[in-house]
């Protein structure tokens, strides 16, 4: 008789399956390689089909009219908070920048900031920004979300010429746009608590079984009196951080410049009122969800080599 054998359910790579703390995920900055603002702060709006002219070199499409599944995402201007200075890995201090009235509805803000040149710290080796969204410009909501961004520089002087020049204007997604790779970070689909069937894939019990066909069919020994983490249990799914990779980026643009709203709006999200980019593939989460952009972490060659030009989008 062959070897019973089958894969574990549920990888240990993505672990404790649990609600993620916050809604815009951190990320290892010293990882991700660029110029400029390597993080940009988007919002989902949905899936489409996009019509582009196929531009890739020895493509079997080449010339061609090609049908791809994409993802719009809303990417309105940002803002500096703040400017964050670190001297070996921790944060020193914080030069608050911007006390604009759009931030009261999340934070406590200083009457007047302070000049950035006399509150710099004598001694400093990273240089970070406290960025947030103008969210109040678009349909979803008022409240603006806040993350810290890297500068990617080739020092540190040129890290600190870059923060002062983005201080009190807003910046836009052509600012950010270095390469047409994007990675984005978010959260999935919040699904609350499920059964282990769900959660992990398990298979169903035959119909006869005794306390249930939607369960495992042990906890565990006797001895040791003990159920481990690896045993397939009822729990949380979804709202888990994810990062897609190598989102080939098709176009992106201002609503003003190309309208390319529906007449009815988007289904569960509404109109596009600021910037927008659209992206090959889909993106974790529900329509509404934050996303953050970041330049692509390991860029595939493959990826890279492709080129599209866009011509339309059906909704």
């Amino acid at each position: 008789m062959a070897k019973l054998s089958r894969p574990r359910f549920g990888s240990l790579q993505f672990w404790p399956r649990k609600r993620a703390s916050k809604v815009l995920p951190s990320v290892n900055w010293k990882s991700i390689k660029g110029s400029g603002i390597l993080g940009f702060i988007a919002y989902k709006v949905g899936m489409a089909t996009a019509v582009a002219k196929d531009l890739t070199d020895k493509s079997m499409t080449q010339g061609k009219k090609v049908f791809l599944p994409v993802t719009i995402l809303e990417v309105p201007k940002m803002k500096v908070f703040a400017i964050r200075f670190y001297l070996q890995g921790k944060v020193i201090k914080d030069v608050i920048v911007s006390n604009d009235k759009e931030l009261k509805r999340k934070l406590k803000l200083p009457k007047e900031t302070k000049k950035l040149e006399n509150e710099i710290p004598s001694k400093y080796d990273d240089v970070r920004l406290i960025i947030y969204s103008l969210v109040n410009q678009t349909t979803i909501k008022k409240t603006p979300d806040m993350i810290e961004i890297a500068i990617g520089a080739p020092d540190i002087q040129k890290k600190l010429e870059i923060a002062k020049s983005l201080v009190g204007k807003e910046i836009s997604f052509k600012d950010f746009q270095d390469s047409s790779l994007i990675d984005v970070r978010g959260l999935t689909k919040g699904k609350g608590i499920c059964g282990p069937v769900k959660r992990f894939g398990i298979s169903l019990k035959q119909h006869k079984t005794e306390k249930g066909i939607r369960r495992p069919g042990s906890l565990g020994p006797w001895h040791p009196a003990h159920v481990t983490f690896r045993v397939a249990m009822a729990g949380q799914l979804g709202y888990f951080s994810r990062v897609h990779y190598n989102l080939k980026t098709l176009t992106f643009g201002s609503i003003s410049e190309k309208n390319i709203n529906p007449s009815q709006g988007f289904k569960n999200y509404g109109l596009i009122k600021t910037d927008f980019v659209i992206l090959r593939g889909s993106v974790q989460g529900p329509p509404k969800r934050q996303l953050l952009l970041t330049p692509s972490l390991r860029p595939s060659k493959s990826l890279s080599k492709k080129k599209y030009e866009f011509q339309e989008l059906i909704i």
